[in-house]
């Protein structure tokens, strides 16, 4: 069994489409996947320019959440509202507000009254303490999502991504699974680009 330490920010759609394939890389491969919650807010905070163009700090509120649910009711939990939350949000048409949050929470079977951590600092501290434990398992060039994959012999591959803009399923996310972790696994390896971004495609 590998483990599969996700760190992700719950606003990224290339980011969720790569969640959606690890999971599906986890029915053909034995993965077990854990949830943590990484931020762009935090990452790109002492930077002069604004690469996620979010001036009011929108995108403190999906981690806030995240990170109360992690902390309140555990990993587990977290994977599942970031599913209730993504196929809402990124899939469908809502919006970052608190009914969408409310809304994930009750699907995810998780109290609703977590929807006020979005609008406060408490679980700030959280949110920062897990974003940099995955950002020191490779560094701050990179962004979302982190994997670390930690092999039954205990050995770490830690990547970021792969960034993808369709989600691969059955075998051909196993496939994908085999050849990033042999990529990864490369003492001295850096870096390998595909063709430009293409849109999101959630089907």
């Amino acid at each position: 069994m590998t483990i599969a330490d996700f760190w992700f920010d719950p606003a990224c759609p290339y980011t969720w489409i790569t969640s959606r394939w690890l999971l599906s890389a986890a029915e053909v491969r034995p993965i077990e996947v854990r949830w943590h919650v990484l931020s762009l807010s935090v990452l790109n905070e002492d930077r002069e320019d604004d690469p996620e163009n979010d001036p009011e700090g929108y995108l403190w509120l999906p981690v806030r959440v995240c990170a109360a649910v992690a902390v309140e009711h555990g990993q587990e939990a977290l994977g599942r509202f970031y599913t209730a939350l993504g196929e809402r949000l990124h899939e469908g048409d809502g919006e970052w507000d608190p009914d969408a949050f409310a809304t994930a929470l009750a699907e995810a079977g998780l109290p609703t009254d977590l929807t006020q951590a979005a609008l406060t600092e408490e679980y700030d501290p959280a949110v920062r303490a897990s974003h940099w434990e995955g950002i020191a398992k490779i560094g701050t060039h990179v962004g979302t999502p982190i994997i670390v994959a930690t092999g039954a012999d205990g050995a770490e591959s830690a990547f970021f991504g792969p960034v993808i803009s369709r989600i691969p399923r059955g075998e051909e996310a196993g496939r994908l699974w085999d050849g990033t972790l042999l990529v990864a696994g490369v003492e001295g390896f850096h870096e390998l680009k595909g063709s430009p971004h293409a849109p999101p495609d959630f089907g």
